[in-house]
C-alpha cells in the first residue's frame, strides 16, 4: 500500500474538498502540525479490491426455487392469478 499523503493544517484547511475527494477514492490522508502527524483521515468504508470477474465462481449457489414465492407473499403482491378473474 502506498504511503498516505500528508498535509499540514493550513494546507488541509485550504484544500479540504480535494482531501475529501481523495479519501472517497480510498486514499488515506495525514494531517500534521509542524511536521508531526496529528490526525489521519480515512474512508468510512474500505474500497473493495476487485481483481477479476468471476472470483466467486463455484462459491455461490442459487437454489432451484429461487424465483418461487411462498403463496402468502405472492397473494399479497398479486403475483398469482386469482380464479375467475379475467387477465389482460
Amino acid at each position: 500500500m502506498a504511503a498516505a499523503r500528508q498535509y499540514d493544517v493550513h494546507e488541509a484547511r485550504t484544500h479540504f474538498s480535494r482531501i475529501l475527494q481523495q479519501v472517497e477514492t480510498g486514499e488515506e490522508v495525514v494531517i500534521s502540525r509542524a511536521g508531526e502527524p496529528i490526525a489521519k483521515v480515512v474512508p468510512l468504508r474500505p474500497r473493495a479490491d476487485r481483481s477479476d470477474y468471476g472470483v466467486l465462481r463455484g462459491r455461490i449457489r442459487i437454489a432451484e426455487n429461487f424465483d418461487d414465492l411462498p403463496d402468502d407473499i405472492a397473494d399479497a403482491f398479486g403475483a398469482r392469478p386469482r380464479p375467475n378473474c379475467p387477465t389482460d
